[in-house]
């Protein structure tokens, strides 16, 4: 039986181009499986996350697209 995705827990916060602003959170389900929230802005580029995260984390979220991401507003 596959356990369902029933409860997350917040584990980064994505960090936008300014540096200074959270755009959105990694979160790790109870099923070990990782989804990003945006936060009221949208999806926009990520210049870091904080915590870091392990290169099998990032790259299960796609971080490297999420760099790529256009800035709000451009």
């Amino acid at each position: 039986m596959q356990e369902e995705l029933s409860e997350a827990k917040a584990i980064a916060q994505m960090i936008g181009g300014d540096g200074h602003r959270v755009v959105g959170w990694v979160y790790r389900w109870n099923t070990g499986a990782l989804t990003i929230r945006w936060a009221s802005q949208g999806p926009q580029r990520v210049a870091e996350l904080r915590p870091d995260l392990g290169d099998a984390e990032k790259e299960e979220i796609g971080f490297d697209r999420l760099t790529r991401l256009p800035v709000s507003g451009e």
